[in-house]
C-alpha cells in the first residue's frame, strides 16, 4: 500500500498545519489535543521520530511505494491521539474526520479531498496495526517534549494502580458453558457437512436445552429458597452431563476428520473446534469442583470469559463495586500531569510485586531526575521501601498495618507529609483516564488489543496535557486554558 510519512507538498485547498487557527474560546477536549498535535508537527525532530515509528509498524512486511493509496503516517498519529484523547468510538471518529474542519486542517486534508479513504473500518484496521511497544515509544517522546517545556515536572512522580474492565458479560459458570456450546456446535455442523457425517441434525434443539438450563440456574441462584443449594446441584449436574455428551461427540468428529486426511480448510475448522471445546471443558471442570464437590477454586484456575481469556477478578473493596473483572494497570504521573510510565500487570501479580521493577524503568525514562515519589499503602513492604529508597531519594510509602501507619504518621517530617497529601492527586488522574479517555472499560478485543488500548488512552491523555501546558504558557487567559475545578 502506497504511504507517505506526511504531505510535504502544500495543498491549495488548506492552510499549512502550523497555521491552522484553533478556537481557544472553546473548552471542548479536542482543542488542547489538536494544539498538542500541532506542536508535535511543527517540531521537525519530534515529528520525524514519531511518524517513522508508525511507518515501521504499518509497512512491516510490505513495500510503501506500490499498491493502492493508504493513509499517511501523520494521519494515523492524529487519529490514534484523537480517538481516546476525546473518548470516541470509530464511527464518531469517522464523522469528526468528515466534518470537523480544524481536525481536517491538522491532518492536512483539504476541502477538495474526498474522505472515502477514512471509513471507520479502515481507521480501525490501520490503528490496530500499531504495536503496544510503538505506542509506548511515542508516549515517551511526547512526555520528554512536555518535560522540556516544564523542566521541574520530571523530578516528582506519584503512582497507583487501577482496574480496567474487559468488555464482557457478568461471568457465571452456566453462562460461560453456554457461550462455549453455542460457539463450537456451529463449527461442528459445518465440519460434519464437509465429511458428510450424520448425527448433527438436532443441534438447534440441544443448544436450546443448554440455554434453558442456564436460565433456570440463573433464576435459582437469585432466589432465597431454603432448598437453593440442592436445586442448583441438580441443574448443574444435568447441564454438565449434557455438555459432556456434546464435547465427546465433537471430539469424535474431529478425530474422524483427522483420520480421513483433512484439507487446509478442514484443519482450520478442527483447530477452531478444539479451541472452543478446550475452553468449555475448563469451565465445566471448575463448575464441577465448585458446585458438586464443594471445593474453593483459586482464581488462577478460573476463566471469567471465553472471549477475553486474560480477564481476572479483583476484589479491591471499592464502594459500590466490590468485584471488578478486567486487568490492573499501574500508572506514574509526573509533576506536569503527564503519564510518564505505565504498565499492564499480569493476571496473578499484585502491586507490591512490581513496584520496584517498574520504578526503576520510570527513573530510567526520566533520565535519573526523579527525586520524590509517592505510592499507595498497597505497594508497601519493608523490602520494597528499602529498595525504592536506593532508586529515589525521597520515597513516601506507608505501612498497611494500622499501628505502624499511625506511628509513621506521627514521626515523619513535614516534607514527607506534604508528599503524602500531594499523592491523592493521582486518584484524580485515574478518574480522568476512566471518564475522559475510555479506560473505564476496554472496548478492544484480545490481550494484545487491551494493551494497545491502554497505550492509546495514555497517548490521548498526554497529547491533551501537552496542549494544556502550551495554552497555559502562550494564552493563559484563553477559555480553553481554564478549568472549572480551579475556578471553584
Amino acid at each position: 500500500m502506497v504511504r507517505k510519512l506526511y504531505q510535504k507538498q502544500q495543498r491549495f485547498d488548506c492552510s499549512p498545519i502550523a497555521q491552522v487557527e484553533l478556537n481557544l474560546e472553546s473548552r471542548d477536549e479536542i482543542v488542547p489535543v489538536l494544539l498538542g498535535l500541532q506542536y508535535l508537527y511543527t517540531n521537525a525532530k519530534l515529528r520525524t521520530k514519531v511518524v517513522q515509528a508508525v511507518a515501521a509498524d504499518l509497512n512491516q512486511d510490505s513495500r510503501r511505494d506500490v499498491g493502492r493509496p493508504g493513509m499517511d503516517d501523520w494521519h494515523v498519529v492524529v487519529l490514534a491521539a484523537v480517538r481516546l484523547g476525546c473518548n470516541l468510538d470509530y464511527d464518531k471518529l469517522q464523522d469528526q474526520v468528515e466534518n470537523h474542519r480544524r481536525l481536517r486542517g491538522i491532518m492536512g486534508i483539504g476541502d477538495w479531498q474526498d474522505t472515502d479513504g477514512f471509513t471507520f473500518r479502515r481507521i480501525r484496521d490501520t490503528i490496530c496495526l500499531l504495536k503496544p511497544e510503538t505506542i509506548s515509544k511515542i508516549n515517551q517522546a511526547i512526555v520528554t517534549a512536555g518535560q522540556s517545556i516544564a523542566p521541574d515536572a520530571s523530578s516528582t512522580v506519584r503512582a497507583d494502580s487501577f482496574v480496567i474492565e474487559t468488555n464482557i458479560h457478568y461471568p457465571t459458570e452456566s453462562s460461560l458453558i453456554y457461550d462455549g456450546v453455542r460457539k463450537f456446535i456451529p463449527f461442528c455442523v459445518e465440519l460434519a457437512q464437509q465429511l458428510e457425517t450424520t448425527g448433527w441434525r438436532q443441534v438447534g434443539h440441544l443448544v436450546k436445552k443448554i440455554k434453558s438450563l442456564k436460565q433456570q440456574i440463573g433464576r435459582i441462584a437469585a432466589s432465597k429458597s431454603s432448598r437453593k443449594k440442592e436445586a442448583l446441584e441438580s441443574r448443574y449436574r444435568d447441564l454438565l452431563q449434557r455438555v459432556a455428551l456434546l464435547l465427546e461427540r465433537a471430539k469424535s468428529l474431529t478425530n474422524e476428520a483427522k483420520s480421513l486426511g483433512a484439507s487446509t480448510v478442514t484443519l482450520s475448522l478442527i483447530t477452531t473446534i478444539e479451541h472452543w471445546t478446550g475452553l468449555t471443558e475448563q469451565v465445566c471442570d471448575t463448575a464441577r469442583r465448585r458446585v458438586l464437590l464443594g471445593e474453593s477454586v483459586p482464581n488462577c484456575d478460573k476463566l471469567f470469559s471465553l472471549f477475553e481469556t486474560h480477564t481476572q477478578l479483583y476484589r479491591r473493596g471499592k464502594a459500590g463495586q466490590p468485584n471488578q473483572y478486567g486487568r490492573l494497570a499501574l500508572v506514574y504521573e509526573d509533576g506536569a500531569g503527564f503519564i510518564s510510565h505505565y504498565h499492564l500487570m499480569a493476571r496473578d501479580v499484585r502491586d507490591q510485586d512490581v513496584v520496584v521493577e517498574q520504578t526503576k524503568l520510570a527513573q530510567k525514562k526520566h533520565a535519573g531526575e526523579i527525586h520524590t515519589a509517592s505510592f499507595d499503602r498497597g505497594f508497601y513492604s519493608a523490602e520494597n521501601e528499602s529498595n525504592l529508597q536506593q532508586i529515589i531519594e525521597d520515597v513516601c510509602v506507608l505501612p498497611r498495618a494500622p499501628g505502624e501507619y499511625a506511628q509513621r504518621i506521627k514521626n515523619e517530617s513535614v516534607k514527607f507529609h506534604r508528599t503524602r497529601l500531594h499523592h491523592s492527586g493521582i486518584e484524580a488522574a485515574i478518574g480522568v483516564l476512566q471518564r475522559g479517555n475510555g479506560l473505564k472499560r476496554c472496548r478492544d478485543r484480545t490481550e494484545l488489543g487491551f494493551e494497545r488500548y491502554l497505550g492509546l488512552a495514555i497517548l490521548g491523555r498526554n497529547i491533551h496535557t501537552l496542549g494544556k501546558l502550551l495554552l497555559s504558557k502562550q494564552r493563559p487567559n484563553a477559555s480553553a486554558a481554564q478549568s472549572k475545578r480551579k475556578a471553584a
